[in-house]
């Protein structure tokens, strides 16, 4: 059995393979991090920083639960959530009652943002439009292919644009030590100034931080897709599997005490890879947030409606010249444009998968037919909407419902997975070897009971405030 398994790689050959997180922070590092960071910045300056660190964290914990499940089973996490005790494909049915209207409001929001990010930067006629169109057809070429090593290469690319133009703003808007470390650690008092206020903002500041919350580290859909592109990359059980199929059921039972220990590695490399995408996602994010809070604060500007890139890039190209500005809106173009092709890479997948389980009938039609569609389906319908709403207002609807809303049901899927299911799919010896350790663990708890309760005691206000503003 353990022949079959490739050989995990060990010290410093595991960054080599280091892979599906350049192109998991590349997609969640998007209208999240560009727009609600730097507009949180402007509103709380750097007392919102600690949300990050926590969001990022907590998520990526649940990133790399449903990763490990992919290399620990070779199949991916909509898989495993059909898994669950209770009736029929409950969780499925509720994943596509979400995912669908999210899928659509979230990629529209970002065709919008990269739309207004891109005319700013190089203005065309017909503006946002033809810009928005163009990113959203680049997006699609790319996710047409259904290639992991296209998808990773573009990808790695547009994070390394994105850390470029963030670092050196940030750098230059660096607060002081004080406020920095007292907004890391949650000591600073959040308060929406009185300008803000008559400029529109939400009375609570919680109304802005929770679907920056929702945004950091990508929301339900994102983690889903992790799995997915550790099932491109082959690690451990997913090798030579590819995505769109359920575990080979008697591979896993055959499992010996070798063959886990194989896994094992491929497990430890997926530890490092979800590492490197929080950290990546830690580091932006709050660069993101810092050069709001140092521009656009003092500044008295919000950032809203149609002319959001162009305000952002005025003000910076104000305080350090053209260049400034310039290379903000490449790392903002670079963020949205990247979160589109990783967002239509995704869903397609995620309701792919989805549609597989409840309409068995569907897996007769090609993987690669079946792929596609949906993909032309969420390209048309987001372009629909995208030019219905406000993006700012779009962006943060869409951080509420694919980022907030089943993330605490996620979390306690995977400590569910791994604990009830995983037991039954794999020889004792091999549960006790691959199981998540005491970290993980009580970290996808956390996330559970986190998300919970900004799911009951924030969410309703906090939608309400989209609409009302």
């Amino acid at each position: 059995m353990s022949a079959s398994i490739p050989q995990a790689p060990r010290g410093w050959a595991m960054f080599a393979l280091v892979g599906p997180s350049m192109v998991w922070c590349a997609e969640y590092i998007g209208s999240g991090e560009v727009v609600l960071s730097t507009r949180t910045g402007a509103l709380l300056g750097t007392a919102g920083l600690w949300a990050v660190v926590l969001a990022i964290t907590l998520k990526s914990c649940i990133g790399m639960g449903a990763a490990r499940w992919a290399a620990v089973t070779g199949e991916g996490m909509i898989d495993m959530f059909d898994r669950l005790p209770g009736p029929r494909h409950w969780m499925i049915w509720v994943i596509i009652a979400v995912q669908v209207p999210a899928a659509i409001v979230s990629v529209g929001a970002v065709a919008r943002t990269a739309g207004a990010f891109l005319n700013a930067w190089l203005p065309l006629p017909g503006g946002q439009v033809v810009w928005a169109v163009a990113a959203s057809l680049l997006a699609l070429a790319v996710a047409w292919s259904g290639r992991f090593d296209v998808l990773k290469t573009v990808m790695s690319a547009m994070v390394a644009l994105i850390v470029l133009g963030v670092m050196y703003v940030a750098l230059t808007t660096m607060p002081a030590g004080r406020d920095l470390l007292t907004g890391l650690l949650g000591l600073a008092p959040m308060e929406i100034p009185d300008w803000a206020a008559r400029l529109g903002a939400a009375p609570s500041p919680w109304h802005e931080i929770l679907p920056l919350t929702g945004w950091a580290a990508g929301g339900f859909a994102s983690q889903v897709w992790y799995s997915y592109w550790v099932l491109g990359a082959g690690y451990g059980m997913a090798a030579g599997r590819g995505w769109g199929r359920p575990a080979d059921p008697a591979a896993l039972a055959a499992l010996d005490p070798a063959a886990s220990a194989e896994v094992r590695g491929w497990c430890r490399l997926v530890r490092l890879d979800a590492c490197l995408a929080a950290a990546v996602g830690i580091l932006i994010t709050s660069a993101f947030m810092i050069a709001g809070a140092g521009v656009l604060r003092p500044a008295e500007v919000l950032p809203a409606g149609n002319q959001v890139a162009l305000t952002l890039s005025t003000l910076f190209s104000d305080r350090w010249g053209r260049a400034g500005g310039i290379l903000f809106l490449i790392a903002g173009s670079a963020a949205m444009i990247s979160t589109l092709v990783g967002q239509l890479s995704g869903w397609p997948r995620l309701l792919t998968d989805c549609a597989r389980i409840v309409w068995p009938r569907t897996a007769a039609i090609p993987l690669t037919v079946r792929f596609r569609t949906i993909l032309i389906g969420l390209w048309v319908g987001n372009l629909l909407i995208a030019f219905s709403l406000d993006p700012v207002r779009l962006v943060r609807l869409g951080g509420q419902l694919d980022g907030v809303l089943l993330t605490p049901i996620q979390a306690a899927a995977l400590l569910a997975a791994f604990h009830v299911v995983l037991p039954r799919m794999v020889p004792r010896a091999s549960w006790r070897m691959l199981r998540p350790g005491p970290v993980l663990t009580v970290l996808l708890a956390a996330a559970a009971v986190v998300y919970a309760v900004l799911c009951v005691a924030f969410l309703p206000g906090s939608l309400s405030a989209v609409f009302a503003d």
